[in-house]
């Protein structure tokens, strides 16, 4: 069995939080990248995250925090990189430590802007990091909820199986299940996209759609989640495992879900800067919306609900005539 070594989580968000909180009940010890020291003073201090999900709790005993990106990946051979996708160059910048003999998990659920690349593309092309050493954390898991110790599956993608069943078995608890797969070009893909939907079912939210005409729209996503997976990675896949389908349904209908709100608010009326700035956190399938659209045009793929975010959000058109030109396409 693959030895994950020490393990070290990148960013301070919630998600990172809620993965911190699962991996260190196992390992006892993780490292912790931070970008600021006094966050990371506060959080020594209230042995909580100050931030986020502030009702969970640690032993810093168990935590090396630094706010140096260099120092944590030189002691650690395992890094979790859960910063928001916009940020990712940002923060990779300030490194001088080569990647290419860590292992490698994203469980950010974004394309890296500008490049286009979802994330192991960005670090294998960008980083060289071999493709079995690159892995992805996907399934429908709100971070809110792993918080509470709810019930959540989690699926571990890897071209190495025994890598990806390695870093299962860490994630693997009472109220976390697991499973693996190969398949992380569509877990990554199907991750960016449900950020896209959910903001869709915001909007129509926002305009005071039923739950009849949410039930349409989510069944057409899902289809077109499908067409674009199996033309840019075609291979066998049932797209209605709990990691596509699943992770759609969560984003698409939960109120946990940044990217729903940040569609209802658009649907509302708010302008995409006064969404932004009223929301605590990030809604990356904004950011995914443009980048998607950059990509589809490459490939061709028939997506009209990608087509009708990209539109309110981008070309300003209101949301009501760009969801009824959208209805008019269902069946």
């Amino acid at each position: 069995m693959y030895d994950c070594g020490k393990i070290a989580i990148i960013g301070g968000g919630s998600w990172a939080t809620a993965i911190a909180k699962i991996v260190v009940q196992h390992t006892h010890h993780i490292g912790w990248y931070m970008r600021r020291d006094d966050q990371i003073e506060d959080f020594r201090r209230l042995s909580h995250n100050p931030s986020y999900l502030t009702s969970v709790h640690f032993d810093v005993h168990e935590i090396n925090f630094n706010s140096d990106l260099n120092k944590i990946v030189e002691a650690y051979d395992t890094l979790v990189f859960v910063v928001p996708s916009p940020y990712l160059k940002n923060h990779l910048k300030k490194l001088k430590v080569r990647l290419k003999d860590k292992f490698i998990v994203t469980a950010i659920k974004g394309i890296v802007p500008d490049e286009n690349l979802i994330c192991t593309e960005y670090f294998h092309q960008v980083f060289d990091v071999p493709h079995d050493n690159l892995a992805c954390i996907g399934g429908p898991s709100h971070a809110e909820e792993v918080a509470l110790e709810r019930l959540s599956y989690l699926t571990v993608g890897c071209s190495d199986m025994e890598k990806a069943q390695s870093f299962a078995e860490i994630l693997n608890s009472q109220f976390i299940k697991t499973k693996t797969s190969t398949d992380v070009i569509g877990i990554e893909y199907s991750s960016v996209l449900k950020n896209v939907y959910a903001i869709a079912a915001g909007i129509c939210n926002g305009l005071k759609f039923g739950d009849n005409f949410q039930a349409v729209l989510i069944a057409n996503a899902v289809q077109e989640m499908a067409r674009f997976l199996q033309s840019v990675h075609p291979i066998e896949r049932n797209v209605y495992d709990s990691v596509y389908l699943g992770d759609l349904l969560v984003t698409g209908y939960s109120n946990f879900s940044r990217n729903r709100v940040f569609g209802t608010m658009i649907g509302k009326g708010y302008s995409v800067k006064s969404a932004q700035m009223e929301m605590e956190m990030i809604a990356e399938g904004y950011f995914g919306t443009k980048c998607m659209k950059e990509i589809n045009r490459h490939w061709h793929v028939n997506m009209p609900i990608l087509d009708a975010v990209y539109n309110i959000l981008y070309e300003r058109i209101a949301p009501k005539i760009e969801i009824k030109l959208l209805t008019d396409s269902f069946r």
